[in-house]
């Protein structure tokens, strides 16, 4: 009765109003949203917490070793940690005679590569472990009588009157440098990178100084190859720098976070990696130069075993030139970075400015990377550079005349 009399009273014309019926879904788009995100988060963490892998992901080492002609299967081993690089969780067992084993160590912050030979013999302890290999031999041309033994190896020390300062600095005319204005040019970075190194080598001439840093597969050889070429020669220490470990160095690097006593076992070790070196000096390590109760005990040390120190001149904080004058230390700092920027027009502005500087001072140095493009120019600039009345001359040179000046 309802219904009809709804009918009757309705417009004419027009249909009566239907009651829309809304389709409802089992989920809205937030809901799958939701239930995708919880299973992505459930599978997750079954992942974590059933997968097998104790080591959660860090680097590892795989070693391989042959025993009695026999493979055994890799062991894995964590790679080290940022501070303590290249050094292995345990000693390696002893070899059998004649057998060696090769470790791959990866860097725990860079990822970097480094192949060791371990022969027969024990790694007693986790410092012999960071050697990872037999101390490097004894350069051709050595004076033995310089060389004192260290557990890496050889290590430079004074005898008598002799100073390596001295008896390893390259030959020059200091008469004629002591009258007119002198040029030094370090190159560092070298040893690791054998064609760069070779590069500096033989197209250099002898009176530029080569720096080496204490890596590369055998950075002794290369060293030993520059001397034979009449090159003096510095080591590199890797220092901290104020971005570390984002920048980091190298393996051993000395840092202010360590111990005067941890510091000296890492820097004998850098000192064992070659011989032949008039002097040390910083690779990079802007907050170790600047750091005075971390790098007094270096500076001391390295006086009382008669080599110099280079600062590379790139921190304005430094205290290596008070530390080095309290010490009585031949010191020179880097006056311009010639490859700053690494073009052939910037590297010779770069170059005029070290000749100005020459001549205003009496003696300028000059820092650069073993990079082609600061070879050729290099090599093209000191080859009139005498016509300008301007000496190149060795580091060491330049060191001696800035301090009787």
């Amino acid at each position: 009765m309802t219904e009809t009399a709804d009918d009757l009273s309705a417009p004419l014309g027009q249909d009566k109003p239907r009651r829309k019926r809304r389709l409802r879904l089992p989920f809205s788009a937030m809901q799958l949203l939701a239930v995708l995100l919880g299973l992505f988060l459930l599978t997750f963490a079954g992942f974590a917490i059933f997968n097998k892998d104790p080591l959660g992901g860090e680097p590892m080492t795989r070693l391989a070793i042959r025993e009695n002609g026999a493979d055994k299967a890799p062991a894995e081993k964590p790679a080290a940690p940022a501070d303590s690089k290249h050094e292995t969780k345990e000693a390696p067992k002893q070899a059998a005679p004649g057998e060696q084993k090769t470790v791959t160590m990866i860097d725990g912050s860079t990822g970097a590569r480094h192949d060791v030979v371990i022969g027969a013999g024990d790694a007693t302890n986790k410092s012999e472990a960071a050697a990872a290999s037999a101390p490097p031999p004894v350069m051709a041309g050595i004076d033995s009588k310089l060389l004192e033994k260290s557990r890496y190896g050889m290590i430079p020390v004074v005898s008598g009157d002799l100073k390596p300062f001295n008896v390893y600095a390259a030959d020059a005319d200091r008469a004629k440098a002591a009258k007119m204005p002198v040029v030094a040019i370090v190159i560092g970075g070298l040893g690791v990178g054998a064609a760069k190194t070779t590069d500096a080598i033989m197209k250099l001439p002898p009176a530029v100084t080569l720096a080496f840093t204490p890596y590369g597969a055998d950075p002794g050889k290369l060293a030993e190859r520059a001397r034979a070429q009449r090159h003096e020669i510095f080591l590199q220490i890797p220092m901290e720098p104020y971005d570390f470990p984002d920048n980091d160095p190298g393996p051993q690097t000395l840092l202010t976070s360590l111990s005067p006593d941890q510091n000296m076992d890492r820097l004998y070790w850098h000192l064992s990696r070659m011989q032949g070196y008039a002097g040390i000096a910083n690779f990079m390590g802007a907050r170790f130069v600047a750091t005075e109760p971390a790098m007094q005990p270096i500076i001391r040390e390295a006086a009382k075993r008669g080599l110099g120190f280079f600062d590379d001149g790139s921190s304005p904080r430094s205290i290596a030139s008070q530390a080095a004058s309290s010490a009585a230390m031949p010191f020179g700092k880097g006056d311009i970075a010639i490859d700053a920027v690494p073009t052939p027009t910037e590297i010779d502005r770069a170059l005029n400015k070290l000749e100005s500087a020459a001549r205003e001072r009496g003696a300028a140095v000059g820092t650069a990377s073993a990079l082609p493009v600061s070879i050729d120019r290099i090599s093209a600039w000191t080859k009139t550079l005498g016509d300008r009345g301007i000496l190149l001359v060795p580091l060491t040179t330049a060191m001696l005349k800035s301090k009787s000046s």
